[in-house]
C-alpha cells in the first residue's frame, strides 16, 4: 500500500501498534517481520495471514500448546556451517540439535485432524521436511553435555580409556606421596593443588628443599611452595600428551561433523525461519488476545463496513482504567463513498477518522481487529491522508498552503482504490472562501471514485452533502442538558457545532452570547439550531426505540418461557400415555404368557396320554380353554363400547328406566316387570330376562348426539 505521506503511520498511529507487536515476538526472526510489517494488497496474502493470526488466537484460547517454545538465533552460527574448513564447537551442535527437534515436534504435532483445523497455520511448513538425518549424526558424536562422547571414533575411546587408567595411577601414586608428607608435617593447610595443568603438593616453605620434585611456584605471602613430586612427573607427562591427542582427536570429529552437516545448511536456515515465523505468528495472536480481536471479513473490492469497532490503542488504555468505550458503526460502498462528520469540537470527530484509517492498515498488514466478526474491509491500493496542523518551516509554507497542497495531491493521484482522510476541510482560510474550495475539492473525489471520511465545522459543506450522490453526512451525538459530547456517529443527518452551547458550558456571560448571535447571519444561525434541534430529537427516538426494543425481547422471553411450558406439559402428557400404554402391554403379555404356558402344558399332556378317552378330555379342555378366552375378549370389548355410553347409576330398576343386561351386556328398556322375570325391550324386539340381572344406567353427555 502507497502512504501519502510517508508519516502517515505516525497520524494513524500504526507506529504504536506495530511496536506493541514487535514487544511480543521472541525471536531474532520474528522481531525483523514485525519491525517491517508489510501492507499487503492482494487479497490471497490478506486471507491467509489474517487466517493465521486468528487459527492461533483459537489455540490461545483453547489452552492447547504448540512445539516452539525455545529461542533459536543461529544465524552466525549457520554461516559458519556453510564456510569450508569451519569447525563448530559441541555447544553449537547442541542448539542445532533442538532446533531440528523442534521441527520434528511441530510436524508431529500436526495430525490429520490438526492440518484440517489448522489449515492456515500448516501452511508455514508446506515448502520444508523434516530430515532425521541431522540428529542421527549430531548424536553420533555429541553428548547431552556437549562433550564429544567417547563412541564418536576408534581413537578417542583407546585415548580416553588411558587416560583413565593414567588418571588412576597418579591418583594412587599422589596419595600415596601426600600421606607420607602429612605424616613428616611438611604439607601446608591447603594440601594440594593444581598449577599448569599438573597436580602438586603445597608445601611449607622451610621443607621445600626436602622434598624431591619439580617447583611450580610460591604463594603470595611466599610461605608455601607448590611442588610436583620427583614420583609423579613421567606420569602427568604421559596424562598431558594423551590430552593433548585427546583435543586433536575431537576437533577432527568436531570438523568431519561440520563438514557432514554443511550441506544442511540450507534446510537448518529454514528450520530457523520456520520457528520465527510461528513467532510472528505467536505475536499477532497474542496482540489479538490483548484487544479482543476478531477476524473480519475481506472483499476485494473497495468499501468498508464498520459493526462495533473499537479504536485499539483507546481501548487497551480505557481498559486498564477500567473505562468504557463506545463503539463505531459506520459503511463506505458504492452509493456513499464518502462520509462528511459534523459536530462539536472534541466530540470524537478525528477518533472515527483515524479509528477507521487504523484499522485498514492493520488488516491488509494481517493483523486481527476490535470489531464484530460481521465487519466487512475492502482492499485499498493507496491511503492518503491530512490531519491538523501541518505547517512546514523548512518550506516556508502557511497551515493553509500545506492544506492546499495536500489537496492538489489527492486530487490529482486519488482513485476508486484509495482511502483518504482529511481532518477540518478548508479550515486555516477565510469561511466563505476555504469553503468554497472545500466543495470543489469534494466534487473532484467523488468524480475519481474515491473512498473516505472528511470532518468540518462548514455548513456549506453540510449543505452540499444532503445533496450530492456519493456523499453522505455524519454527526457526533452531543448532549445538550449536560453539555457533554456521547462520541457516538449518527450517520445520516449533519451535526450542529454547538458554538453557544459550549460557549453556555464555560461560562460566558449571556451578554456577550447574545451579542454574538446578533452578528452571525440569521439563516446561518437558523441552520445551525434546526440541526442542534434535529439531533437533540433523533437521540430522544434513539432512547424510545431502545425502550421498545427492550420490551420486544422482554415479549420475546415470556412468550419463549410460556412455549417451554407448553412443551414441559405435552411432554408429561406423552409421558402419562406411554405409561398406560405400557400398563396395556405388559396385561397382553401377561395373557400371551399364561397361554403360552397352558397350551405346553396341554400338548405335554397330549403326549403322556394313553386312553382315547384322556386325549378327548384333553380336547375338550382345549376347546374351552381358546372360546371362553375369546368369549371373555368379546365380553370385555362389548363391555369397554358400553361404558364410553353408558354410566351404571344404581338403584332399583322401574318402568321405563334404561337397564343393562347383564347376561348379554346389552341395554334396553323396562317394559314389564313379572315377579323375578322382567320384559326389556332392545328395539323393537322384546327380551325376557332375570329381574336381578338389571343395573339402572343413564347415557353419558358427550355420547348423547
Amino acid at each position: 500500500m502507497r502512504l501519502y505521506p510517508e508519516s502517515a503511520y505516525v497520524q494513524l498511529e500504526f507506529d504504536k501498534v506495530r511496536s506493541l507487536l514487535v514487544e511480543l515476538t521472541r525471536t531474532a526472526y520474528g522481531k525483523q517481520k514485525a519491525e517491517g510489517l508489510r501492507i499487503h494488497t492482494k487479497k490471497q496474502f490478506i486471507e491467509l495471514e489474517l487466517r493465521q493470526s486468528y487459527q492461533y488466537l483459537q489455540l490461545l484460547a483453547s489452552g492447547q500448546t504448540f512445539q516452539h517454545d525455545q529461542v533459536f538465533n543461529l544465524s552466525k552460527e549457520l554461516k559458519l556451517l556453510s564456510i569450508p574448513g569451519a569447525v563448530l564447537s559441541g555447544e553449537v551442535f547442541l542448539q542445532f540439535r533442538n532446533l531440528a527437534e523442534n521441527i520434528k515436534n511441530i510436524f508431529r504435532w500436526f495430525d490429520d485432524e490438526r492440518v484440517h483445523n489448522f489449515n492456515c497455520l500448516h501452511e508455514v511448513i508446506k515448502t520444508t521436511r523434516f530430515e532425521k538425518l541431522i540428529t542421527e549424526e549430531i548424536n553420533k558424536v555429541i553428548g547431552d553435555d556437549a562433550r564429544v562422547v567417547d563412541t564418536a571414533s576408534e581413537d578417542l575411546a583407546r585415548i580416553r580409556m588411558a587416560l583413565y587408567r593414567k588418571r588412576n595411577e597418579q591418583r594412587r601414586t599422589f596419595e600415596k606421596i601426600l600421606n607420607k608428607m602429612q605424616k613428616s608435617g611438611y604439607i601446608a593447610d591447603i594440601e594440594e593443588s593444581f598449577l599448569n595443568g599438573r597436580r602438586v603438593l603445597a608445601i611449607y616453605a622451610e621443607h621445600k628443599r626436602v622434598v624431591k620434585g619439580i617447583l611450580h611456584g610460591e604463594s603470595d605471602t611466599r610461605r608455601t611452595s607448590f611442588i610436583e613430586p620427583e614420583e609423579t612427573i613421567e606420569v602427568n607427562n604421559e596424562i598431558y600428551s594423551l590430552e593433548n591427542d585427546e583435543r586433536e582427536e575431537e576437533y577432527r570429529i568436531l570438523r568431519e561433523l561440520t563438514a557432514k552437516l554443511s550441506f544442511q545448511s540450507p534446510l537448518l536456515k529454514q528450520y530457523m525461519e520456520v520457528l520465527g515465523e510461528f513467532d510472528f505468528i505467536r505475536a499477532k495472536g497474542k496482540l489479538a488476545q490483548q484487544m479482543d480481536a476478531h477476524l473480519p471479513q475481506i472483499t476485494d473490492s473497495s468499501g468498508i463496513k464498520l459493526s462495533r469497532a473499537y479504536h485499539p490503542l483507546l481501548l487497551l488504555y480505557n481498559k486498564k482504567l477500567n473505562k468504557p468505550v463506545i463503539p463505531l458503526d459506520l459503511t463506505l460502498d458504492e452509493r456513499n463513498r464518502i462520509l462528511l462528520i459534523s459536530g462539536p469540537n472534541a466530540g470524537g470527530k478525528t477518533v472515527c477518522l483515524k479509528t477507521t484509517g487504523l484499522l485498514q492498515m492493520m488488516v491488509q498488514s494481517g493483523l486481527l481487529v476490535p470489531a464484530h466478526p460481521e465487519s466487512t474491509f475492502g482492499i485499498y491500493k493507496q491511503l492518503m491522508i491530512h490531519i491538523g496542523d501541518t505547517q512546514s518551516i523548512e518550506f516556508e509554507l502557511s497551515t493553509y498552503s500545506s492544506h492546499l497542497k495536500n489537496m492538489k495531491h489527492f486530487m490529482e493521484d486519488a482513485n476508486g482504490r484509495t482511502l483518504f482522510f482529511i481532518d477540518e476541510l478548508g479550515s486555516g482560510s477565510d469561511p466563505n472562501l476555504g469553503g468554497a474550495f472545500a466543495e470543489v475539492f469534494l466534487e473532484q473525489l467523488i468524480k475519481r471514485h474515491a473512498y473516505g471520511i472528511v470532518t468540518t465545522h462548514y455548513l456549506n459543506l453540510k449543505v452540499m452533502a444532503s445533496k450530492t450522490p456519493g456523499i453522505i453526512n455524519g454527526a457526533m451525538a452531543f448532549d445538550e442538558k449536560s453539555l457533554l459530547p456521547l462520541y457516538k456517529l449518527n450517520v445520516g443527518k449533519p451535526g450542529s457545532s454547538y458554538t453557544f452551547a459550549i460557549a453556555e458550558r464555560i461560562g460566558l456571560s449571556k451578554e456577550l452570547i447574545d451579542r454574538a448571535k446578533q452578528l452571525v447571519d440569521e439563516n446561518h444561525f437558523t441552520l445551525d439550531k434546526l440541526l442542534n434541534r434535529t439531533e437533540q430529537d433523533l437521540r430522544k427516538i434513539e432512547l424510545r426505540e431502545k425502550e421498545l426494543q427492550k420490551l420486544v425481547k422482554e415479549n420475546e422471553q415470556l412468550k419463549k418461557n410460556l412455549s417451554h411450558q407448553i412443551d414441559k406439559e405435552k411432554h408429561a402428557q406423552q409421558v402419562e400415555l406411554l405409561k398406560y400404554q405400557n400398563k396395556v402391554s405388559e396385561e397382553k403379555l401377561v395373557y400371551l404368557k399364561d397361554m403360552e404356558r397352558k397350551l405346553k402344558q396341554t400338548v405335554n399332556d397330549w403326549r403322556r396320554a394313553t386312553s382315547d378317552a384322556d386325549k378327548k378330555m384333553l380336547m375338550k379342555n382345549l376347546h374351552a380353554l381358546l372360546f371362553n378366552q375369546k368369549e371373555k375378549q368379546v365380553k370385555e370389548k362389548v363391555k369397554k363400547k358400553l361404558d364410553s355410553k353408558y354410566i351404571e347409576i344404581g338403584g332399583e330398576p322401574k318402568l321405563g328406566d334404561l337397564v343393562l343386561m347383564k347376561q348379554n351386556n346389552k341395554v334396553g328398556m323396562l317394559a314389564e316387570i313379572r315377579g323375578k322375570k322382567a320384559i326389556v325391550n332392545l328395539g323393537a324386539m322384546p327380551l325376557q330376562v332375570n329381574y336381578a340381572d338389571l343395573s339402572v344406567v343413564k347415557e353419558k353427555p358427550e355420547s348423547s348426539n
